[in-house]
């Protein structure tokens, strides 16, 4: 399995976490924005990942406009979603390093 697509298992699982209503927002709010930041860095280096290995990049794009509007409340919460969705369909399509 790719490192980058590892990389999307991770983040989508951390921004569907983070688009739980009430316990992503409290997350969020409760370390001061850092876990957006922390994630902007994560998309980051997924980006590079999957620029490299010659993978997708849209989720990871996606991944850091996310990062950069989650602050705004409702926003937030809907771009996690379908980021995480969108994140977790794009690691399932994933082409392995080894073949198909």
């Amino acid at each position: 399995m790719n490192v980058s697509t590892v990389l999307k298992w991770v983040t989508g699982g951390l921004e569907a976490f983070l688009g739980i209503p009430v316990l992503g927002g409290a997350i969020v709010l409760g370390y001061a924005w850092t876990p957006l930041f922390l994630m902007l860095i994560l998309h980051i280096v997924t980006l590079i990942f999957s620029m490299r290995e010659f993978q997708n990049k849209h989720a990871s794009i996606l991944g850091i406009i996310t990062s950069i509007v989650a602050w705004i409340p409702f926003v937030g919460m809907i771009m996690h979603i379908i980021t995480a969705i969108v994140l977790f369909i794009d690691a399932a399509r994933s082409k392995t390093a080894y073949g198909k």
